[in-house]
């Protein structure tokens, strides 16, 4: 149990599959030792350093080098603690990463809190790239396989992780998934975390980008409450802005906040029900699919000339 957030571990279930316990094999060369440590403790941008909450109205839970509190932990156990799992996260994120890179395949984690419109948007852009690239999804919930049943009415491969007490994907069950999943080259995997945005900041799939999604009708206060989500993402999409009309939502207001935590965040603003900015959207994961097919031709050039080099030694001494 995470003495932070509250995430659970050795719950995850992955659809078809027994809870992920014990032996697997792993042909994409993962690191897994099934050891389901998901603590999830974050760092925030303020660097101030106290082991105790401030006196007064503002109780600030976030100091401290653990930018975190755990009752009964102290701030050196909790970094060390922080240190640990991720470093075992982003062992088996590089071997995630290596794979898809091998195979020219673009990932894309879409993170945001619940509601707002993440499969709905999934499902949109599925069709709209459907027969011109090879797709496939991994869904991430707590409970319930309802997303994934939703997402293969598109004629998509689909893969439920199911992360039951958990608040977040990481890359070892992103790694299970993949071995189920048979995507095909020079395609796109499409990741929808668990609604959440604290936790999943943290934790690298091994995908190329991060996308968050930030709907109208939650406030564009957003990426201030949570900046670690919106530092990490290389694009936000502010959805279902065909609600503007309807809602107090100051757009430029959002983008001021975003850009503020993170200068070079790209953004797009789109509607998955009128399809407004959808193309733009689409335009975006085009353009990132071109460089993944770029990146797989390099690392194969390098292996052929890695391969010739060899041959040419032997046969020098044969």
């Amino acid at each position: 149990m995470c003495n932070v957030c509250g995430c659970g571990h050795g719950e995850t279930r992955i659809e078809g599959e027994l809870p992920a316990e014990g032996a697997h094999e792993h042909p994409h060369e993962h690191l897994h030792d099934h050891t389901h440590a998901h603590e999830c403790l974050h760092r925030h941008a303020d660097g101030t350093l106290h082991s105790h909450p401030p006196a007064g109205d503002h109780l600030h839970y976030g100091l401290g080098p653990a930018h975190a509190h755990a009752p009964g932990l102290s701030q050196a156990r909790m970094v060390s603690i922080e240190q640990d799992i991720l470093a075992r996260n982003n062992a088996y994120a590089a071997a995630n990463r290596r794979w898809l890179t091998e195979h020219g395949v673009l990932a894309l984690n879409l993170v945001s809190s619940p509601g707002s419109g993440k499969t709905t948007l999934l499902v949109k852009t599925i069709k709209a790239l459907r027969g011109r690239v090879p797709l496939a999804v991994i869904e991430g919930d707590q409970q319930t396989n309802l997303d994934a049943e939703r997402i293969r009415t598109t004629g998509v491969r689909a893969i439920q992780v199911n992360t039951g007490k958990g608040c977040h994907l990481d890359a070892h069950m992103v790694g299970h998934a993949l071995e189920r999943l048979d995507l095909a080259e020079n395609g796109l995997l499409l990741i929808e975390n668990v609604g959440n945005l604290v936790c999943p900041a943290g934790f690298d799939l091994g995908e190329a980008h991060k996308v968050v999604i930030l709907s109208v009708t939650e406030g564009e206060d957003k990426p201030l409450k949570y900046p670690e989500m919106f530092h990490a993402a290389d694009l936000m999409l502010i959805n279902k802005i065909d609600l503007l009309p309807y809602v107090a939502f100051d757009v430029e207001r959002c983008i001021e906040y975003a850009q503020r935590v993170n200068p070079r965040l790209e953004i797009l603003r789109v509607s998955a029900t009128t399809d407004e900015g959808i193309e733009d959207w689409i335009d975006w994961i085009e353009a990132r699919l071109a460089r993944a097919r770029a990146a797989r031709e390099d690392t194969v050039d390098a292996l052929k000339r890695r391969i010739a080099e060899l041959e040419a030694r032997l046969a020098a001494k044969g």
